[in-house]
């Protein structure tokens, strides 16, 4: 009898292929190890990640299994399809966001970004019909520069998701000597949001589970200044809930004077600087959506510190995403702005290449 899945060697070229992976992996990794809060990380992952998808598939090709390759297709349909599935439903997807964060959330700019680019989706085939009865170069002008740009900032904020989700994958060891716990604002002007709650809650099992473990002490920081609209510090307030919920008396303090995220590592540090440990180990905990930027600030703050995340609502997280991409994105406006006139160069080039000297 013969085996109908036989197994055909592999070209010795192919094995030499998988140097291009390994290389990828082998700079991404070396980068991430020294700065985790790096964007552009997240090319050197694409690179990694989708030359070990094209050369697993060549793989599978190669050894003729059908039953395996049958599998391998089948699953890569499904995943196609499903991904095209989000992305032609992507605009009713982020409106039906935007209704869910309407009910529940306050009716601020801030929490309306899934509305407006929903609608832009939407109504994006009117405008291109409209630039279409314009005069030619008009039109190529007006549908290539836009195009271009758009792709620019989507590749910026896919390589910017892909590093929000590695971080994710931060796992701290249980031998710490502060946790900071970064603060948010307080409801009637003295209560802990449910949103802060989780941030302090993510931070005590944290410090209750190295206890358990290790046993080595922790300070916790509880950092955030008062608000026009409060009547406690923040951090005042999140060190009072923290020993209500079995935190003790001597392993919290409260940094005070802090309005923004820069400034709760700035303060935070300098009450660290004031100990006596050398080499300080420490983390941050903030919400999931926020440890990446705060690893930002962390870093501007001279702080050496890696940040865990506090789960988040899941309906919250589309806009919050939005929101912390377009921070980081302006962090960087001057050299974003000279891409875009860049990009507007080209287009230009391009409408002169193919309007007019192709009519000649």
């Amino acid at each position: 009898m013969t085996n109908s899945a036989v197994w055909v060697p592999i070209p010795a070229v192919a094995y030499w292929a998988w140097l291009v992976p390994i290389t990828f992996g082998i700079i991404f990794g070396w980068r991430y190890q020294h700065d985790k809060v790096r964007l552009s990380n997240g090319i050197w992952f694409s690179l990694f990640f989708y030359s070990l998808m094209a050369l697993l598939a060549m793989t599978i090709l190669g050894t003729n299994n059908h039953p395996l390759i049958i599998i391998s297709v089948a699953i890569f349909v499904v995943l196609m399809m499903a991904i095209g599935l989000v992305f032609a439903l992507q605009a009713f997807l982020l409106l039906w966001n935007a209704w869910i964060v309407w009910k529940r959330e306050s009716h601020t700019l801030a929490n309306m970004l899934t509305l407006f680019l929903g609608l832009a989706i939407l109504l994006l085939p009117f405008f291109a019909n409209l630039i279409g009865n314009l005069p030619k170069p008009v039109s190529y002008f007006m549908t290539t520069f836009p195009t271009m740009v758009v792709m620019y900032v989507a590749f910026w904020f896919y390589n910017y998701l892909t590093m929000l989700v590695i971080y994710q994958f931060n796992f701290p060891r249980y031998r710490q000597d502060y946790i900071i716990v970064l603060g948010a604002g307080l409801l009637n002007g003295d209560q802990v949001s449910p949103l802060l709650a989780q941030r302090i809650n993510r931070g005590l099992r944290f410090y209750q589970k190295q206890q358990r473990k290790t046993g080595h002490p922790a300070i916790m920081i509880f950092s955030g200044g008062q608000g026009g609209d409060e009547t406690v510090p923040e951090g005042q307030a999140m060190l009072q809930y923290a020993r209500e919920h079995g935190l003790p008396a001597t392993a919290g303090w409260a940094e005070t004077k802090s309005t923004t995220t820069l400034e709760n590592m700035q303060f935070s540090k300098q009450l660290i600087d004031r100990g006596t440990i050398k080499r300080p180990r420490t983390i941050f905990v903030t919400n999931n959506y926020h440890t990446f930027r705060a690893g930002i600030f962390a870093k501007q703050a001279g702080l050496r510190a890696d940040g865990i995340g506090a789960r988040t609502a899941r309906f919250f997280l589309p806009d919050a995403i939005i929101r912390e991409y377009i921070a980081i994105f302006a962090r960087h406006k001057w050299w974003h702005a000279a891409a875009v006139g860049a990009l507007l160069l080209l287009s230009l080039l391009y409408v002169w290449l193919d309007v007019y000297h192709g009519a000649m």
